[in-house]
């Protein structure tokens, strides 16, 4: 992993900081719902404001084709404030380095937290623009990136910035980098590493990199099929990159030559639909009939992976088990988010659909780590090396 600054011994002290955040969180009719990233953000913002910073606070929110009513951070600002129990100072806007915000951030008492307008409003943010990236440097006299969610991307808000003034990384990001990077480098043994999801082509490289380090790699979701349709199985019409069979015989023989135990599915729950009415029936993986999809993983296989975990010192979870959002095509994701929580090796989950389903069944606080990124997460287990952090330190400290 490559050396970055972080707070620690960092002078902030009693300075104006402006703190990329990833306050991009479900907002429906005007209530945020799930508001796990803004918890994760408050050691950050409470250790600044303990240190007698003045907080500017910026984060995108959805994907916004311009200013729009419904992606205004307002819900945000009000969730951050029952948080804090404090006021989060908020204006709608046209979006960052308008005049507007210029003068509200201007005015922004000693020790205030503000929360600037979201920063997708201004096309020029994707963009990576020197101007807005400059406008936005004005806000502060340092710059702190915790955002890891949005560390991938090299934009005005998370690479820009950090080029223009004395930066660091915020607690969050520190110890997503520790604990991702720590994957890589030196996992306690055995590594298991669990991937889900729809398609192999989404998680190929990941893949690849992992089987250099795993001792064992289960495969289940949609993906799997990839890999049983290239050893010949037959999967009905279930989902499937012929254009990847290749590249799928190619793992399994990495895996093979790097002595990796390389787990795939048994059996899957098949329906030939997706629906909660729908009838199901459970088929051998590599004999589902014509019309019959695999919609989720059997219980055979729950019962292989969860045998494949049982002596695990180290789990690497990332991605569904099947169509979890319809019961009863769930019970396969659910079997291992609750095998997962209940291990005693380092736990670590990633990607947006396993952090919902462990949120959702209350087993977030057994789980030791929560990635708050998802392409930000694979793209390091790739062993890339993200913008955002690549930015930090580019400025001396004063």
């Amino acid at each position: 992993m490559p050396t970055f600054p972080t707070l620690e011994g960092a002078p902030v002290d009693g300075r104006r900081v402006l703190v990329r955040v990833d306050f991009n969180v479900p907002v429906k009719a005007g209530v945020v719902g799930d508001d796990t990233r803004i918890r994760k953000s408050l050691p950050t913002i409470l250790e600044l404001l303990e240190r007698g910073a003045t907080l500017v606070l910026c984060s995108h929110l959805g994907r916004p084709k311009g200013v729009q009513d419904d992606a205004r951070m307002g819900p945000v600002a009000e969730r951050l404030a029952q948080l804090l129990g404090r006021e989060v100072r908020y204006a709608p806007t046209d979006g960052p380095g308008s005049a507007e915000q210029q003068a509200f951030v201007a005015d922004a008492p000693a020790g205030s937290v503000t929360l600037l307008e979201n920063t997708r409003f201004d096309s020029r943010e994707k963009a990576n623009d020197p101007a807005l990236a400059t406008i936005l440097a004005g806000y502060g006299d340092v710059y702190v990136n915790d955002a890891f969610g949005a560390a991938h991307r090299a934009h005005a808000t998370t690479e820009g910035v950090a080029r223009l003034l004395p930066s660091c990384a915020g607690r969050l990001l520190e110890r997503e980098l520790a604990v991702l990077g720590g994957l890589l480098e030196a996992p306690k043994r055995p590594f298991v590493v669990v991937l889900g999801g729809a398609k192999v082509s989404d998680k190929l490289d990941v893949i690849t990199r992992l089987l250099e380090v795993a001792d064992k790699v289960l495969i289940g979701g949609a993906m799997a099929f990839t890999f049983v349709k290239a050893r010949g199985g037959h999967i009905g019409d279930s989902l499937v990159e012929d254009d990847k069979l290749d590249l799928a015989l190619t793992l399994i023989a990495k895996a093979e030559e790097r002595r990796v135990d390389l787990l795939l599915p048994s059996d899957a729950v098949c329906a030939r639909e997706i629906s909660g009415d729908a009838a199901t029936s459970i088929h051998p993986i590599d004999v589902i009939p014509p019309g019959e999809r695999g919609l989720d993983i059997g219980p055979r296989t729950v019962a292989a992976f969860e045998a494949a975990l049982s002596d695990a010192a180290t789990v690497l979870w990332n991605g569904p088990m099947g169509v979890f959002e319809v019961p009863p095509f769930d019970a396969g994701t659910r079997a291992i988010a609750q095998c997962v929580a209940a291990s005693d090796a380092l736990s670590v989950v990633g990607g947006g659909d396993s952090v919902a389903a462990v949120t959702a069944m209350g087993l977030a606080d057994e789980i030791d780590h929560i990635s708050t990124g998802g392409g930000a997460s694979l793209e390091l287990l790739e062993g890339r090396t993200l913008p955002g952090v690549a930015a930090l330190g580019s400025v001396a400290w004063p």
